[in-house]
């Protein structure tokens, strides 16, 4: 198959003179190339491979196996890919909270934030360090952004996406990530941070958003929750835990007063007090408050204290997933044991147990920071490591996190810093963990030895074309605990990724946690408007009809950087030809309009279904290949899918 060269002729033109006058006179021609699609196309079909815990387990790649009943099917490669200890890609997020570019108090609290659990996780172990300095030396691609790597895999360029600075920018945060671990730096990074976050500390205690900003509730009720989660793993020098309770001795009677206010505004109002009452923020008061029992509430705040603690323990069950955690933290540590549980009991009944993704609950991202799902998740993992004490329930919780971050880049300080403390500092240590892999793939073996990546243990191997066998479809994964550290596994993921070039017209659809289904239809004028009549096998389109493309797309998570290709028969041109951003049904990506396809960039596609639509106009006559639909996540690319191919 020439997929690689030009195809040429020998083209013979003579010019004969119709006159005498023409006689001698000189003729004029024009050479070009004419481009020529193949029928054919280089396709990805992926396999994600996963395992909650150590153990053996099975996986079998049908596509593969049943290649050889295609004669026009040609092997291009195999590659497989593995992550042992993926936990460590919430570590390379935490230079993003050093680096945030602003200078608001939240921002900065953060910056002092990482740098304190950067220099509780180095000095927790001397493994920890020692991968540190691989990264810096030897495994360089560690911290290349997920968007860049593994571009042989991918079904377009990066430079060919508009997420070409958020690589960089990933990249760039990552690789700071040495600065951010050399212990020197982190005290002195620590402590100007600190500085410039008691200067943004109002008189009356409040912290501001912006220095010389109003006093801000929120925005001083979550610092003073950091400090206590500081506080409470003892990641804070002598001298900065200093500042930290010359901080809080302002702080802590602002919010004492504020309670106290919104108690006395609902008695001014004469509201029924035996009602629910009780909103968010005075959840987050009773959760906060319940870091610092040594610290007394003021006489006049305690009856309004007391009245929110019992709205608490009363209307419970009419807050979201987050004010329940909240609240069961608050009642557990002041020595209320009944409702806790029964919070504790509920939650787990209302979540979702998935094999792969974890424990989790269905929840719906929205614009207040109550409702934020990362947040949520890393508040119940505190929630149900010190309540329930069940750490087989705490790793779920964690499980789920940890695949957030595969299909999804943390892009606040707010969710990374949540993330980072509940999956590195609660529950199992991961991080200490050693896991050994192996993969068998028939006559060929897969095993993490001296090339795996520190850290994170990633491997990679690629098998050329024709090498490659059916019998490689079949596929067991083995992970092993290599630490001495008696604890189970924590867990693990990987793809194997085969490439074939096969006639369009012979591809058969494919599908992963990202699901394709596309359909033609012919949009005619009826007595009551346009009417669509699908297109089916051995129909005929005529030129001039105008033609709808539907495209249902189904996703089973969150996924970020998703790109979506259709291409489209040579007889169809689209009606809209200009590139730009477009918003349909809820769903907003961007469009960009080729020769012989359309490419759909997604930002943030949101686990769900849509569906949505383009139009073409039919041009020639003729039988034609329409291809393919493919879709992927660029950011984890072993989530891929495409239709089949059709013939118009």
């Amino acid at each position: 198959f020439l997929f690689d060269r030009a195809l040429t002729w020998r083209i013979v033109a003579s010019s004969t003179a119709t006159n005498t006058l023409a006689q001698g006179a000189y003729s004029d021609g024009e050479e070009a190339s004419l481009p020529v699609l193949t029928n054919r196309m280089l396709v990805t079909e992926t396999l994600p491979l996963h395992l909650r815990d150590t153990g053996t387990k099975t996986f079998k790649f049908d596509k593969l196996l049943n290649a050889g009943g295609s004669e026009t099917l040609q092997h291009h490669s195999l590659t497989v890919e593995y992550t042992s200890n993926p936990v460590w890609y919430a570590v390379q997020s935490l230079p993003y909270l050093m680096e945030y570019p602003y200078e608001c108090a939240e921002q900065t609290w953060n910056r002092f934030y990482a740098n304190a659990l950067a220099g509780l996780i180095a000095n927790s172990s001397p493994r920890i360090k020692a991968v540190f300095e691989s990264w810096k030396g030897k495994d360089t691609a560690a911290l290349l952004s997920n968007l860049q790597k593994n571009e042989e895999l991918k079904s377009i360029l990066l430079e060919e996406t508009p997420w070409v600075l958020d690589a960089r920018n990933e990249s760039e945060q990552k690789k700071k990530i040495a600065l951010l671990f050399d212990l020197y730096r982190l005290s002195d990074e620590a402590n100007t941070s600190l500085e410039k976050l008691t200067r943004m500390q109002n008189a009356s205690g409040a912290f501001v958003w912006f220095q010389g900003g109003p006093d801000d509730r929120y925005i001083t009720q979550y610092i003073v929750t950091g400090i206590g989660h500081l506080l409470k793993l003892n990641a804070a020098s002598a001298t900065q835990k200093k500042t930290l309770e010359n901080i809080l001795a302002k702080a802590l009677p602002y919010l004492d007063k504020k309670i106290k206010e919104d108690h006395d505004q609902l008695k001014k109002r004469k509201a029924n007090l035996a009602l629910n009452q009780i909103g968010q923020t005075q959840v987050q008061y009773l959760y906060l408050r319940s870091f610092f029992p040594e610290r007394k509430i003021p006489a006049a705040s305690q009856a309004a204290y007391t009245y929110y603690r019992t709205q608490a323990q009363k209307f419970w069950t009419k807050q979201g997933k987050y004010a329940q955690g909240m609240i069961a933290l608050a009642l557990h540590r002041t020595k209320d044991t009944k409702t806790p549980a029964a919070v504790i009991k509920s939650l787990k009944e209302t979540s979702i147990n998935n094999p792969e993704l974890g424990r989790y609950w269905k929840l719906s991202s929205g614009w207040f920071w109550y409702q934020a799902p990362v947040e949520t998740q890393a508040l119940l993992i505190e929630a149900f490591s010190e309540i329930g004490n069940n750490q087989t329930t705490v790793n779920e919780l964690k499980t789920w996190l940890l695949k957030n971050k595969q299909t999804n880049h943390w892009s606040t300080t707010k969710a990374t810093a949540e993330a980072c403390y509940s999956l590195l500092l609660r529950g199992e240590d991961w991080l200490s963990q050693g896991q050994e892999v192996q993969i068998d793939l028939g006559p060929v073996f897969v095993t993490s030895g001296t090339g795996a990546e520190a850290g994170t243990g990633y491997i990679k191997k690629t098998i050329e074309g024709r090498q490659v066998e059916p019998a490689m479809g079949d596929i067991k994964v083995q992970v092993k605990n290599t630490s001495t550290a008696k604890s189970g596994g924590s867990p693990s993921w990987g793809a194997v990724y085969w490439q074939y070039f096969e006639d369009l017209d012979k591809i058969t659809s494919a599908e992963t946690p990202l699901k394709l289904n596309k359909k033609l239809f012919i949009k005619k004028n009826g007595e009551r408007g346009p009417v669509l009549h699908p297109i089916n096998e051995g129909d005929v389109a005529n030129v001039g009809d105008r033609i709808t493309v539907r495209i249902e797309l189904r996703v089973d998570r969150d996924m970020e950087y998703v790109h979506m290709k259709d291409m489209r028969a040579s007889s169809l041109e689209p009606v809209n030809v200009l590139s730009g951003y477009r918003w349909q049904d809820g769903l907003g990506y961007y469009e960009s309009t080729r020769d012989a396809s359309t490419n759909f960039f997604f930002h943030y596609l949101q686990k769900g279904t849509y569906v949505f639509e383009y139009e073409l106009f039919v041009t020639h006559k003729g039988e034609f290949s329409n291809g393919v639909t493919t879709i992927q996540c660029m950011y984890a690319p072993e989530f891929t899918s495409h239709s089949e191919g059709v013939r118009v």
